[in-house]
């Protein structure tokens, strides 16, 4: 998914869950800023105190994708959380490893992930935390099918059409694409379409992040497989809401409503007609809805600003730079314990702990996050 989803429907179903401006604002920030947080390390300020932080991102081409311990901290944790073969605890012990790593919408393992945040509500990185986690849930749905480890299963051979026709002039662009990045990609051989990218959905690209299409490819497995987006999306940001509910009870079990009708048809009708390629155009003109009062929590102003001035990391550090050096010397401030940024990343840290220590033991799998 994208920064439409991630930000914007995001921040749609909180305000429908009950949460206030701000509150929504932290969470769907967080959801989003999973994909911008590319920058890790020690952070040095000019006190002598220091903060690490890690990242919960990288671009598809970067070399760090080559390396199996950056697919496991990035991509697993972050982006493509296993899901035990769709078996709940205890069950599907007997599976290949394979299958127990390929992500799956709304797994019993997500669904763990969000009860985890639930138990842990009141820690003061528990909003933020929530938001990362958001993320990851949503991820299932639009990254399914996919595991973040370098494996066949990860291969599309054919991209099809909706109807599950070979869409050839898509193929086609996906092998352009590959071909046109070979030195950056080390220049691995690129005899077949994904053999170089057999990570994540690298192979097919940006299409299971692209909200409005309907598409299909055979994969590594030589198994057809047809996408709707659309339904897919809508389906998460309905779970999401009742997850979003049941955090605000404090009860994982607590029954609760789905969707209001009337607000789910708003975010059917964006999710299938906002066709811009773009994720920034379509982000854009969700916050144009919220902004213009289309839901029924009422007209509010939402803004994202990843790096530079107004940004979580130019109010903790100071700094406009997109990328960092790692030799800077930053301002410390008394309030940076206290920064949405720093929180932030306290999260990320609890996250990436929680799942490759206590919430994938406990489905019988082991990953160096």
């Amino acid at each position: 998914m994208q920064i439409d989803f991630h930000h914007g429907v995001t921040y749609v179903v909180s305000r429908l869950a009950g949460f206030d401006a701000i509150s929504a604002e932290v969470m769907a920030y967080c959801a989003q800023y999973v994909d911008d947080a590319t920058n890790e390390g020690i952070i040095h300020f000019d006190n002598g105190f220091v903060f690490k932080r890690l990242s919960s991102a990288h671009k598809m081409l970067n070399y760090r994708n080559f390396r199996q311990l950056a697919q496991h901290k990035v991509w697993i944790p972050f982006h493509f959380l296993p899901g035990n073969g769709g078996f709940p605890l205890g069950q599907g012990l007997d599976q290949e490893p394979i299958y127990k790593l390929i992500c799956l919408p709304n797994s019993y393992v997500a669904q763990d992930l969000l009860k985890e945040c639930i138990y842990q509500r009141y820690a003061p990185y528990s909003l933020h935390w929530l938001g990362i986690a958001l993320h990851v849930y949503a991820d299932t749905w639009a990254h399914q099918g996919f595991a973040g480890v370098n494996h066949p299963v990860n291969e599309a051979k054919l991209i099809l059409d909706g109807v599950g026709r070979p869409d050839n002039q898509a193929t086609s662009r996906v092998r352009q694409y590959f071909h046109k990045n070979k030195n950056l990609m080390t220049r691995i051989a690129n005899t077949v379409m994904s053999e170089t990218m057999p990570i994540g959905h690298g192979a097919v690209l940006s299409h299971p992040d692209q909200p409005y299409l309907k598409w299909g490819y055979i994969n590594g497995l030589n198994q057809v497989i047809q996408r709707n987006n659309a339904k897919d999306f809508l389906e998460a940001a309905d779970f999401m809401y009742q997850w979003l509910q049941r955090y605000r009870l404090g009860n994982v079990d607590a029954v609760v409503p789905r969707l209001p009708s009337e607000d789910k048809a708003v975010i059917a009708n964006l999710l299938e007609n906002l066709r811009d390629k773009r994720g920034k155009v379509r982000h854009q003109q969700w916050l144009e809805a919220i902004k213009a009062g289309k839901f029924s929590f009422g007209a509010s102003e939402v803004k994202y600003i990843p790096k530079g001035k107004g940004s979580w990391k130019y109010d903790a550090l100071g700094t406009e730079k997109e990328r960092d050096s790692g030799s800077e010397i930053f301002p410390y401030s008394s309030q940076f314990l206290a920064s949405h940024w720093k929180l932030f990343h306290d999260a990320l840290e609890k996250h990436r702990f929680f799942v490759a220590h206590e919430l994938l033991p406990r489905y019988g799998i082991s990953v160096d996050c």
